[in-house]
């Protein structure tokens, strides 16, 4: 009998650790599998934004599992029928776009959970495979992440983090600025208070907040209470191409 696989991210934030997840960009399987080496915790799949569609989650999903990082994919919207297909085809988190209220959040867990704690759809997937009791074990290893990306969620933020079995609130620059009437503008003075603001608010509510982060920055979020960072990896090859070729010397 197999046993249902552990939620690396999942049990590290419950253990009070820090962690990370790797972002941006395309993920073919085999650039999952170099970066897994290295140790991240976690890898977001993009499937808002970028290419990733329900065939390519299982693979994506499936180089995670090989070194036990957990698969997060961003899907398009808060549509039941878009979480729990996901999560059937092998992720093992989900993040979840656009969530402003209290309301936006209940549906999300209802989506991601089995009863009695919601009413996910009675499909097993691929993380099922071989173990009988996966709907009595399945929410326990399910992570979930909602995404706060519009300044609306300011308003309702207290309501919103008095929600349960979400595992992190994540604030994401790109569309807050936006939001805002910056747009482009993700290091605004205001935008940055922004995100300060509501990193304290979901810390000081007794939850973990998540945030993009960078080289510079990621130590400053540790310490201001983010526990969820998400690693663009693409600003690494740019910097490394770009030092190349700054520092080719070519008679």
């Amino acid at each position: 009998m197999a046993e249902l696989r552990e939620n690396k991210a999942k049990r590290k934030l419950q253990n009070g650790g820090v962690v990370t997840m790797l972002m941006g960009g395309a993920h073919p399987p085999d650039m999952i599998d170099y970066m897994g080496q290295f140790g991240f915790d976690s890898v977001l799949i993009e499937g808002e934004h970028g290419p990733v569609d329900y065939g390519h989650i299982p693979d994506l999903t499936r180089v995670c599992d090989l070194w036990g990082m957990t698969s997060v994919v961003r899907v398009g919207a808060n549509r039941p029928e878009m979480i729990y297909r996901t999560f059937d085809l092998g992720a093992q988190g989900i993040m979840v776009p656009h969530i402003n209220t209290r309301e936006d959040g209940l549906a999300v867990v209802d989506a991601c959970k089995f009863a009695p704690i919601g009413n996910r759809g009675m499909g097993a997937g691929r993380q099922a495979f071989g173990v009988p009791d996966y709907f009595q074990k399945a929410n326990d290893e399910t992570l979930v992440t909602v995404l706060i990306e519009d300044i609306a969620a300011m308003d309702h933020l207290d309501e919103l983090t008095s929600v349960d079995h979400i595992d992190v609130f994540y604030v994401a620059p790109g569309d807050l600025a936006q939001s805002m009437g910056l747009i482009g503008q993700t290091t605004h003075p205001e935008v940055l208070r922004v995100i300060d603001e509501a990193i304290a608010r979901i810390v000081a509510n007794g939850k973990t907040a998540g945030a993009l982060v960078n080289d510079a920055t990621a130590n400053d979020y540790i310490a201001k209470g983010a526990r969820f960072l998400g690693i663009p990896w693409t600003p690494w090859v740019a910097n490394g191409a770009r030092n190349f070729l700054g520092n080719l010397h070519i008679p």
